[in-house]
């Protein structure tokens, strides 16, 4: 089979390894990629949201299947307008994009199906904001913008100042979404879909902040699998993705790719924070290592409708994914730096038994590795405990050396600590 994935993130570089790794695979391609990409697959200096480039790109190489790994083409179609032409791929309908990009509809969706959430409110002027947070003042609350935005852009408080001056940056491009804050564990789940059914990856958790009370990212570190108790999966299951699926199903909402859950588990049990219809960053870093079961392989249980039975072979291993983020990140993220060579065998992630690099924000310029945006190269350590995995990613971001590079110091910490 010959394959493209699309998109140029840490995410889709872990996609097209896994790919790389198949017995099936015949061709691969990544648009546009990057400079960890350039060594597995042929990378393709084409817009991946711009549909006649990615056709013509399909036409021209032969490419017989598309994964779309980043938000931007599914949200112009890519999936809908590929499938017309005959182009099998990997992502969400039209329909169901709502599930991600409309956060109101995702919450009346929940309410439908009595999915739990955290309590919410839907805002669309400042004034009516405003008056609220005064009356519930020294509350804490989450605040997102009611669309997609970039790096799960949101803020945490119970500053009154910090809430209201964030929703005057969000409000003029639509409404507000407030909601309570939570506490517990939180655990990304990534459920591979198809018209009978769902398998799930192994759980991850993610650490979202500059630091443990900091700033929220898109993402700067995950941990897998995260160590549940079987009652505590079952929760899960029996309380929000069985329930979403057969909302799914009967709105009509149902397609063949992934359904990310962002939950909480608190001490009333699972509660459920978003949807995404795309793997997450950093999650996706952190399990993908683990599986040993071919990708293309389990490609095709999804399109036969066997996806529910499919006998997923993991890794008994455990995983730390260590997001490298560039100075600035996420406000105002410096870019154009330079990184230090680096052996390419490393590049290459050639090396047995060491962490594995998969990069984002880096491109070749000039014939250099140069930072293109915030979180720039995920280092995944893989071992026989997550203290062990911890230890090998952090000893792995020693190779990534540029101007202003940092990441957090406690990744795992969480799961071995006294």
């Amino acid at each position: 089979m010959k394959v493209l994935v699309l998109g140029s993130g840490a995410k889709e570089h872990a996609v097209a390894w896994w790919f790389s790794r198949s017995h099936f695979i015949e061709g691969l391609y990544v648009a546009p990629g990057n400079i960890g990409t350039e060594t597995i697959a042929k990378n393709l200096a084409i817009d991946p949201a711009d549909f006649e480039q990615v056709y013509k790109a399909c036409k021209e190489y032969g490419i017989q299947y598309v994964f779309i790994g980043t938000e931007k083409p599914l949200f112009t179609g890519m999936v809908d307008k590929l499938n017309e032409k005959g182009i099998e791929t990997f992502g969400a309908s039209t329909s169901a994009l709502k599930l991600e990009g409309d956060r109101n509809f995702s919450r009346n969706f929940t309410d439908r199906h009595n999915i739990p959430t955290p309590t919410h409110m839907m805002f669309d002027n400042e004034s009516e904001l405003s008056a609220y947070l005064r009356r519930h003042e020294g509350t804490r609350f989450v605040m997102k913008s009611n669309s997609v935005a970039p790096s799960r852009i949101m803020v945490d408080s119970s500053d009154y100042d910090s809430l209201i001056g964030f929703a005057r940056t969000m409000l003029s491009s639509g409404a507000i979404l407030l909601e309570e804050h939570l506490s517990g564990l939180s655990v990304t789940i990534t459920a591979m879909l198809d018209n009978n059914g769902y398998l799930l990856m192994p759980f991850c958790s993610d650490y979202m902040k500059t630091e443990s009370k900091g700033i929220p990212t898109g993402g700067m570190g995950s941990v897998c699998p995260v160590p549940l108790e079987a009652a505590t999966k079952s929760d899960i299951e029996e309380r929000i993705i069985k329930p979403t699926l057969y909302g799914m199903k009967v709105e009509r909402l149902s397609y063949k790719g992934v359904l990310t859950f962002s939950v909480i588990i608190t001490k009333n049990g699972p509660i459920l924070v978003d949807y995404h219809v795309r793997f997450n960053d950093p999650a996706a870093q952190a399990f993908i290592p683990l599986v040993k079961s071919d990708l293309i392989d389990i490609l095709h249980a999804m399109k036969t409708d066997s996806i529910s039975s499919y006998n997923l072979q993991v890794s008994q291993k455990s995983s730390v994914a260590l997001v490298i983020a560039s100075a600035g990140y996420p406000q105002e993220p410096q870019t154009g730096k330079i990184l230090e060579p680096m052996p390419a065998a490393v590049l290459r992630n050639s090396f047995a038994d060491a962490p594995l690099f998969f990069f984002g924000g880096v491109e070749r310029k000039d014939g250099q590795a140069v930072t293109t945006s915030g979180r720039c190269v995920t280092v995944v350590g893989s071992k026989e405990n997550i203290i062990q995995s911890n230890k090998q990613a952090y000893l792995g971001a020693k190779y990534i050396k540029f101007p202003g590079a940092w990441f957090r110091d406690d990744i795992g910490d969480r799961f071995f600590e006294n």
